[in-house]
């Protein structure tokens, strides 16, 4: 590659590191305005489900579940089924509510889809943090086990769900009937997202369709990096990885076919 060749990569790269840092800008004063605790909602938002979710689950059944804290096990498991459903219903008619910035020769209809995700995907970072640390001084959450395992999980969980955003995004766009059935979808996947339980913890028979789902392969890289060996994580990484770019490779043709299409008022 030429030196003009690396230039022109480098400077489009930068202009598009800028474009994103603006629309994430407006995003946030948009979505939160300049009142009160401000941006900083996007953390509170998963903070408070887990946590209200995790506290209900300690009341009714007691302080551990298979040897582990309950409460550990509850929010490690509601902050990242979090980020897929705001990410999720986020990407629903999203290229028409920022239809007028397409003016903007810079943007691309990637970049509302990307903008939005990376806001929940930081949210949901700054609960993890915030409410683990929290938690290892009331001894109800353990010091990871594997840091990299852990974040290694978070990743691909998080590019598991960009990718299904770039196919839920143009299809919400192109048919009313997606836009309807969106929410039922994000509570239909609840059971297949490995919130609830460890693969281990069911029969055999279970184990084998349950690891179909990209979700649960990503959760359990996650607890393993939490709890080490203290349980048994049964998982595939490069699944996930491999689902995520099919489903990439089906949403990026989807989201330019809606560009050609896409009215700009």
């Amino acid at each position: 590659m030429s030196n003009i060749d690396l230039n022109k990569l480098r400077r489009g790269w930068a202009v598009q590191i800028r474009v994103v840092h603006a629309l994430m800008i407006r995003e946030l004063s948009t979505r939160f305005g300049r009142q009160n605790i401000g941006f900083l909602w996007i953390m509170v938002e998963p903070l408070l489900f887990a946590g209200m979710v995790a506290l209900i689950w300690r009341l009714s059944k007691g302080p551990e579940e298979h040897g582990v804290s309950i409460i550990a096990f509850v929010v490690t498991g509601y902050i990242p089924i979090t980020l897929f459903r705001h990410g999720v219903s986020r990407s629903v008619a999203v290229f028409t509510a920022n239809g007028a910035l397409l003016y903007h020769r810079q943007i691309k209809l990637v970049d509302f889809i990307l903008v939005r995700f990376v806001i929940e995907v930081l949210g949901g970072m700054m609960a993890y943090v915030f409410i683990g640390a929290i938690l290892i001084l009331f001894d109800e959450f353990p010091v990871p086990a594997n840091i990299g395992l852990l974040i290694s999980g978070w990743m691909i969980y998080a590019l598991f769900s960009f990718s299904l955003c770039l196919i839920i995004a143009p299809l919400s766009e192109m048919s009313e009937v997606v836009e309807k059935f969106v929410p039922v979808l994000t509570y239909v996947m609840i059971p297949f997202s490995g919130l609830f339980f460890m693969v281990s913890w069911l029969t055999p028979e279970a184990r084998d369709y349950i690891l179909m789902s990209p979700f649960v392969n990503a959760m359990e890289m996650m607890r393993e990096g939490i709890w080490g060996n203290k349980l048994t994580a049964h998982y595939v990484a490069w699944y996930p990885i491999a689902c995520s770019m099919l489903a990439i490779l089906i949403g990026l043709p989807l989201c330019r076919h809606v560009r050609r299409t896409l009215a700009v008022e």
